[in-house]
């Protein structure tokens, strides 16, 4: 054991470590209660391998506790507007009680013309918020709207390409 540790090639790490994308786009991550990416549990891994950073966004003035961790925003709504996020996710999460913040950020997304990415129960939160219909897609695990687009993301290769047109 200890000659194999002075070997150079038994070390775990080096110079072929994984290394993550590099970020070419920040998006907004609606931060909901018990909010996940429904039926595509991997969709924030593939999002972040497409080069997409994620940024929380705060869904009301109380503080974000996701799994017992403290999560701090580092984007507000106005940054759907200004052009500092390039896309908008809404996971799925528990209903909240102030869905006009939500409606507020999809308003926003949208009006802004960047892409808004919904999960789970959050397809049909998104879609509610600009007025359509979420019954022809209450059984895919996510989607992507975009303009009047809306696009059904099916598989996280589905994602995978839709993420790769955001920025």
């Amino acid at each position: 054991m200890h000659a194999q540790r002075k070997v150079s090639s038994a070390r775990p790490y080096g110079r072929q470590a994984w290394r993550p994308a590099p970020v070419r786009a920040r998006i907004g991550l609606a931060m909901r209660r018990s909010m996940s990416f429904g039926h595509m549990g991997e969709a924030e891994g593939a999002l972040r391998a497409q080069g997409l950073s994620l940024a929380p966004m705060a869904m009301s003035d109380g503080p974000i506790s996701d799994g017992g961790v403290m999560v701090m925003p580092t984007a507000t709504v106005e940054h759907l507007s200004d052009g500092s996020l390039k896309a908008l996710v809404v996971p799925a999460g528990a209903p909240e009680a102030d869905l006009d913040v939500l409606r507020d950020m999809v308003g926003r997304a949208h009006a802004a013309g960047i892409p808004i990415f919904a999960f789970g129960e959050g397809v049909a939160a998104a879609l509610k918020a600009l007025d359509r219909a979420p019954a022809a897609f209450t059984t895919t695990p996510g989607v992507m709207i975009q303009g009047d687009e809306v696009l059904m993301l099916s598989d996280v290769d589905a994602l995978t390409a839709a993420a790769a047109r955001v920025g």
